[in-house]
């Protein structure tokens, strides 16, 4: 499959959270003139359970039934939210994170959502979410909060090459979506290393700062003439990576980051800082793994 007929991928559960990620993943598609491909994974093969109808149940019962409604409902609900988009689906078996990587290595996003039923059980609470954002080769976007059509696209920066993909993917979102990109840059250096280290008279704060919002304008300046129709805000804070991007994100429609860097943002998927991000919030996340 070439790269220009690589799909959006969502995956769906028939939970509340998988139906908010279709319309999301669909919107996505569209804008990326790519199709859209609804997966279910179908973990039941695996645990040796009956799949068919009882044998004096109701004949549309059963648990691939189910999974065959979960998927066609799906289906239907993207092509009502865009008409005219390709939309493609399939109930694949396997366990959750490895049926989305299988799938990611042939998207070009892969779309989910915060919480789940079955198979997507706790996707943000344990190593499920941690092993699609750290191993897929695309962009994975989280439908949680709220969808909104309104608002800037938010955007961690550390400064580093490593923020580029981010950069670029909101870069991106905000020309789609008619909006302007938000770039926060969060520091917290100098630190005390140990007691009675008075690193706040030894370092001169306002000159850190002034240092710190040069690397974010430095890490902007060339994406601004790349994207012109796209207005660039910068924010520079002194304070935690997660605190920064929550603080800032009140009326943003999509918050940014990439899964490594350095400085505010290091080791974002394997800490506080991405439970913080993912579960608090108010709007879909859009994470992209940088090395």
């Amino acid at each position: 499959m070439s790269d220009a007929q690589a799909p959006v991928v969502v995956g769906v559960d028939g939970s509340d959270q998988s139906r908010a990620a279709v319309p999301l993943a669909a919107r996505e598609a569209a804008w990326r003139h790519r199709p859209l491909r609804v997966v279910h994974a179908f973990i039941w093969p695996m645990l040796r359970v009956p799949l068919e109808p009882p044998k004096n149940g109701p004949a549309d019962g059963g648990l691939r039934q189910q999974a065959d409604r979960i998927l066609d409902e799906a289906m239907e609900e993207a092509r009502a939210a865009q008409p005219g988009l390709p939309v493609s689906g399939e109930v694949v078996a396997g366990q959750p994170a490895v049926v989305l990587l299988a799938e990611a290595r042939h998207a070009e996003m892969v779309v989910i959502g915060s919480r789940g039923l079955g198979g997507f059980t706790g996707l943000l609470l344990g190593s499920v979410a941690v092993q699609i954002v750290e191993h897929a080769p695309c962009p994975v976007l989280v439908a949680r909060g709220e969808e909104r059509t309104s608002g800037p696209v938010l955007v961690g920066v550390d400064g580093s090459l490593k923020s580029e993909p981010a950069i670029r993917f909101a870069l991106e979102e905000a020309s789609w979506r008619g909006t302007g990109v938000v770039a926060v840059h969060a520091w917290t250096h100098p630190v005390s290393v140990g007691p009675g280290d008075m690193q706040p008279l030894v370092f001169d704060i306002n000159a850190i700062e002034e240092d710190e919002a040069r690397a974010l304008a430095e890490s902007m300046a060339g994406w601004r003439e790349r994207y012109p129709d796209v207005p660039v805000e910068t924010r520079t804070v002194r304070g935690r990576a997660a605190r920064a991007l929550l603080d800032e994100a009140g009326d943003a429609q999509l918050i940014v980051v990439g899964a490594r860097g350095r400085g505010g943002f290091t080791g974002l998927l394997l800490g506080s800082v991405s439970q913080a991000v993912l579960h608090h919030a108010p709007c879909p996340v859009a994470l992209l793994r940088t090395g």
